[in-house]
């Protein structure tokens, strides 16, 4: 494995940046006021059915696996005595470990109800919490004594979920079966690959390594293009086309992310690392002078996206620690991307973000603070 690389996001700015975070994981998309009054009569009211309250879905999930890389960064600085002030560590480390605590306490009560892949990403703290309680038998952040064996039959129950979900003719993940949808979104790479593919190597399940490999293999052969050598947003086989643009900056990232997620055993890396590498300098290209990268890759004289930086320099960034990615290129490339990071944040909030993406051609030009540019510049 390669250094892990310095972090350039000071300790006061990633700090502010955790107890946003600490704060969204507990309130996202949880009903509040008189729309939580009418969400508790539609559920006793006869004839009437509300919609149930995914509570471990992707944008919640950016936001637990931010801090989670965030504790790891801290738990690091404390085992290596680089902390000036050990307390004031510990009770960072302590809030983490609460708030990742009572955000899976809460869905664990209600059953572990799972909807899509993209579920799968808010277990990525869950799962490398366990792993760790598992092998040293002590620090496990939320996970304990008392509460283990939840956490790994959690744990078991999303991997068979993906397991089972329903596929095209390809074998590749439907974004939203069941509602008359016939495409595969490159979102869901990114989304459930890094969590599939580290529980198979952590619980001897290679069945499950195969099939999140797998899924980047097929978006690799039916889901990019030819000329730029980046994703479009999808592709549907049922009519033989790719879907969405060409180089939207946050699915460049969700792909990196999930093929950067899948090199952590030397099946993976024989598999992909070609292809990754490939990707990351193909993305690298279109770097911008100011370190971002613009909301679609070659769209050089629009809008950046912290967002999307975020993820392609957390993925550069992975590469740099497995030793997958060496040389000054890729180091000034995550540097350059984590000061612009850095320059956008205020108050704690990451700033420069496009918002949520609504389908395919549908990737609204409304630029702020949101969850998924929160999430990866807690792991930066």
């Amino acid at each position: 494995m390669g250094k892990i690389t310095e972090s350039r996001l000071d300790q006061e700015t990633k700090k502010a940046l955790a107890h946003t975070a600490c704060e969204e994981l507990m309130s996202y998309g949880m009903p509040r006021g008189k729309e939580r009054i009418k969400h508790q009569i539609k559920r006793v009211l006869p004839h009437h059915t509300a919609a149930p309250r995914d509570t471990v879905f992707w944008i919640s999930g950016i936001v637990a696996q931010g801090l989670w890389q965030y504790r790891k960064e801290l738990r690091q600085a404390q085992e290596s005595g680089a902390a000036e002030d050990g307390d004031s560590l510990r009770e960072e480390i302590r809030r983490i470990d609460m708030t990742l605590g009572a955000y899976y306490a809460r869905w664990m009560q209600k059953g572990c109800p799972l909807f899509y892949p993209d579920d799968l990403l808010a277990g990525e703290a869950m799962l490398d919490a366990y792993v760790r309680y598992q092998a040293e038998g002590g620090d496990g952040g939320p996970v304990n004594g008392q509460n283990a064996e939840a956490y790994r039959r959690a744990i078991e129950k999303m991997a068979d979920f993906a397991l089972h979900w329903p596929t095209d003719r390809t074998g590749g993940w439907y974004y939203r079966a069941g509602r008359g949808q016939s495409s595969v979104y490159v979102d869901a790479i990114g989304l459930a690959c890094p969590y599939l593919y580290r529980y198979g190597a952590a619980f001897d399940r290679p069945e499950a390594m195969e099939a999140a490999v797998g899924q980047i293999d097929r978006f690799l052969a039916y889901g990019m293009d030819g000329a730029t050598g980046l994703p479009y947003h999808g592709y549907d086989c049922s009519a033989d086309c790719k879907c969405g643009i060409i180089g939207w900056g946050r699915a460049v990232g969700w792909l990196m992310r999930g093929m950067a997620g899948c090199l952590t055993t030397a099946y993976g890396a024989g598999r992909l690392q070609d292809s990754y590498r490939e990707l990351t300098d193909r993305a690298l290209n279109y770097q911008r002078a100011d370190g971002l990268f613009s909301w679609q890759l070659p769209a050089a004289e629009g809008p950046s996206d912290t967002s999307a930086a975020g993820l392609i320099c957390g993925a550069v960034r992975q590469g740099i620690d497995l030793g997958i990615l060496a040389g000054a290129r890729y180091d000034a490339a995550l540097e350059a991307g984590r000061r612009a990071i850095a320059g956008a944040i205020r108050d704690g909030r990451v700033y420069g973000s496009s918002g949520e993406c609504e389908g395919f051609g549908l990737y609204p030009q409304r630029y702020s603070s949101y969850p998924w540019s929160l999430g990866p510049a807690l792991g930066l």
